[in-house]
């Protein structure tokens, strides 16, 4: 951390890395960006492939610079346990390696994601049930060497690290939420569907938005058995071939009966590799001719989804072979944005608990509507919020994402709806705006952007290695791969070192007023950012809550905690937001005791102004721990007086963590810890791995 921060996010940003892949494919990826006009403009082609069921933790909690396994602000379970110590019986289960090599290799075996089993996990926002809910093969995690394309993709070009699901629970459901922006939440049209019954739905669909603004698209996908009802939608029986039944289009009634010239027929087109050819030719020649649509979708045969019984490397030889496709001709790919996601994680753990509305005024609040946003239940499933789900991987691949890059600002699958809205914004004079998503989904969940430098992208010449190995070496189906966990456990080791961090928009704060005399606590969250943003209340060591606020720019919301219960004068709340935000209040509230009131200021130059003022009836010595220099400093405030500190956070690229305890009180203490935003490039938490 001695090197010059700006420095370092330049040359960290340039990224280049070692592993080695074709020299075609070389000097495609450093074809420089197609830049015109310095903005979203100059992105002619959108692909999307959505990949399936794996949870973020379980393929990059071990990855440098990344919010996984290294988080230095995990929650808390009612326990008092690290959210990484999940129950396990009359024990706790940590996340885990199978002591086997070549796990991405390995056909895992599959765990249960559906509404009963993952609203059990997330048991109310608890988030302690995962174990009982999922098996043990929840906690199961690969690295690096397991899946070295993976990591490679992350190194070499943006990962998102608060991408979730848009859904907690199966695949369909999280693939409306891609094509359509809701699972008919609103009760109308066949919603809503929260499950994999597939039994044919009404709701428009973001596609034919596209064509009603004459904005071209495509799926490109292999026909199977056969595009129809009858073969499971170009599944079948044979994994190797099809589309796995994961193109959702096909489920609308709209598409099954649309006309033989109808645009909606476009969500047949495939290929029919039976025939001969490969499952990339379509794509290839697309591209080649320079023809790739405005949009497209991209939909793998089962084998290559990266699902549960399917080794994680088929899929690494699938994507290689598509972005193989795209990169020969590098001026379509020099105009073209790749996002590569899955549609949800299995029942495969993630430690980051998802943001939800509440469900009742008990549950919190929000000044952000959040209609359409709560199942209501029915009489196979309990009633809860459809989302967020758990984290799950998001690589963003263009000429304006290369360099090493983390997103650390809040997405999930509708954020590609956003983005294209984005994209077309001036071309539609605005009007392309998919209804169907939610006010509060809209208010907290990005639209990509910010994940792209469009005025300055990347030159920088990069390397991935070749995938040739993991083609499959025959095409049959295999035994489950259950792994062991291990007798002795220890929680996993995450890579040290940062990566070069995107600006995300937020500014955020919570404001405490304790009142010793009615006994009570009130926690004032404030919203000086750009996009509205979802705060957790968890109690300590206690089966109340937790609660969520869901705050809207410039609009604080306000609770007041009762302190005085069952003779208790104690109390300890934890806040938790996005990236990294974290605000601890602990203490008593006996007459007369310390009462401390800590306030916060960022400046625009990414320094933090500490203000500590002593409303008790004592004068009181404070100790400020600094959790990045390992310094502490010590002072005396009198009755009714302040102390401020200024703390420039050069060294620690903008993040802070520092604690602020009483001499002589040990209940007493105030946390404070995150990110000042400037607006500018950053670098991720250098605590990571540390």
């Amino acid at each position: 951390m001695a090197q010059d921060r700006r420095r370092f996010i330049q040359a960290v940003g340039a990224g280049a890395l070692s592993a080695m892949f074709p020299p075609s494919i070389q000097r495609a990826l450093a074809t420089p960006a197609h830049r015109r006009s310095g903005t979203i403009r100059d992105i002619e082609h959108i692909v999307i492939l959505m990949q399936e069921n794996r949870s973020f933790d379980h393929y990059y909690g071990t990855m440098r610079g990344v919010r996984g396994y290294g988080d230095p602000r995990a929650a808390r379970l009612p326990s008092g346990d690290s959210v990484f110590a999940q129950p396990n019986g009359s024990g706790v289960l940590l996340p885990f390696r199978d002591a086997a090599g070549n796990l991405g290799d390995a056909f895992l075996e599959g765990t249960a994601h559906n509404w009963p089993d993952a609203h059990q996990a997330w048991n109310g926002g608890k988030y302690d049930q995962w174990v009982p809910a999922k098996g043990t093969t929840t906690m199961s995690y690969l690295r690096r060497d397991d899946i070295p394309y993976h990591f490679a993709l992350a190194d070499a070009f943006t990962v998102c690290d608060a991408y979730h699901c848009s859904f907690m629970g199966a695949t369909d459901p999280n693939r409306y939420h891609m094509w359509t922006g809701w699972v008919g939440n609103d009760g109308k049209a066949g919603g809503p569907v929260v499950d994999n019954s597939e039994l044919g739905y009404d709701w428009h669909t973001f596609p034919e938005h596209l064509d009603s603004f004459g904005i071209s698209w495509k799926i490109y996908q292999d026909v199977g058995e056969g595009l129809d009802a009858a073969h499971y939608w170009g599944w079948g029986g044979n994994p190797y071939i099809g589309n796995y039944g994961d193109n959702s289009l096909l489920y609308f009634h709209q598409y099954q009966n649309a006309a033989p010239n109808s645009p909606l027929r476009k969500a047949f087109n495939a290929t029919d590799i039976s025939k001969g050819g490969t499952l990339f030719d379509q794509f290839r020649a697309d591209v080649a001719g320079d023809r790739l649509p405005q949009v497209s979708w991209i939909v793998a045969p089962e084998a290559y989804t990266e699902h549960s019984n399917w080794p994680s490397n088929y899929g690494a030889w699938y994507v290689d072979g598509m972005l193989e496709a795209l990169l020969s001709n590098p001026q379509v790919f020099a105009k073209t944005a790749f996002f590569l996601t899955f549609d949800e994680n299995d029942g495969l753990f993630d430690h980051m608990i998802p943001p939800t509305p509440p469900e009742t005024r008990a549950q919190g609040l929000s000044n952000v509507s959040i209609t359409n946003e709560i199942f209501p239940g029915n009489t196979s499933y309990a009633k809860g919020p459809y989302g967020f789900g758990a984290r799950v991987p998001m690589l963003v691949i263009s000429p304006w994402s290369k360099g090493g890059w983390v997103s650390s600002e809040l997405f999930d699958h509708t954020s590609l709806i956003q983005f294209i809205e984005k994209r077309f914004e001036r071309e539609t004079h605005g009007k392309l705006v998919e209804t169907n998503i939610t006010p509060w989904r809209r208010a907290i969940a990005g639209d990509l952007t910010s994940c792209f430098d469009f005025n300055a992208p990347s030159s920088g010449v990069i390397s991935l290695p070749s995938t040739t190995t993991y083609e499959p070496p025959d095409h049959d189906r295999h035994p489950d791969y259950v792994p062991v966990p291990p007798a002795t456990q220890a929680l996993p080791k995450q890579e040290a070192g940062v990566r070069p961090a995107r600006p995300v928009p937020y500014e955020l704060d919570v404001a405490s007023e304790l009142r010793l005399g009615p006994g009570t606590l009130e926690l004032r969250f404030v919203n000086s950012g750009k996009a509205a943003a979802v705060f957790q209340v968890r109690a300590g060591m206690s089966q109340s809550g937790p609660w969520t606020y869901t705050v809207a720019p410039r609009k604080p919301l306000s609770e007041t905690f009762t302190l005085r219960s069952a003779g208790s004068t104690s109390y300890d709340y934890s806040v938790y937001g996005p990236n990294g935000f974290f605000r601890s209040f602990r203490g008593s509230a006996k007459p007369y005791g310390t009462n401390l009131a800590v306030r916060t200021d960022y400046d625009r130059d990414g320094g933090l102004t500490l203000d500590v003022k002593n409303l008790g009836a004592h004068d009181t010595k404070i100790r400020v721990y600094d959790a990045y220099t390992k310094r502490y400093l010590v002072q005396r405030v009198d009755e009714g007086r302040s102390l401020v500190w200024h703390f420039d956070l050069e060294d620690s690229y903008g993040w802070y963590d520092l604690t602020v305890t009483v001499e002589g009180e040990a209940t007493f203490l105030r946390r404070i810890a995150g990110h000042v935003e400037t607006g500018r490039d950053s670098a991720s938490d250098p605590a990571f791995g540390a």
